[in-house]
């Protein structure tokens, strides 16, 4: 006995989209956004990052690494002092 499609909630569809490649059905102006477990957050930039002064980093690199941990000494920008040191 076949499923038919009509039977699927919502939610299966769902599931089933966000596993598409990310190009498919993706706005041209989306940026994509990657948060990995540990470490920065990656964007796919150009990207304007606003503080919460108020103030605006900016940055037309293809890819950037926000800070996550506050270390970084150019924050927002991640320069890796998350990492442990030996």
């Amino acid at each position: 006995m076949q499923n038919d499609p009509s039977e699927q909630s919502p939610r299966d569809d769902t599931a089933r989209r966000s596993a598409a490649p990310a190009s498919s059905g993706r706005p041209a102006d989306a940026r994509r956004i990657v948060v990995p477990r540990r470490g920065p957050v990656l964007v796919d930039g150009p990207v304007e990052v606003e503080l919460e002064d108020g103030t605006v980093a900016s940055s037309d690199r293809f890819r950037v690494a926000l800070c996550t941990c506050r270390l970084s000494e150019r924050y927002p920008w991640c320069d890796t002092s998350h990492r442990r040191r030996r």
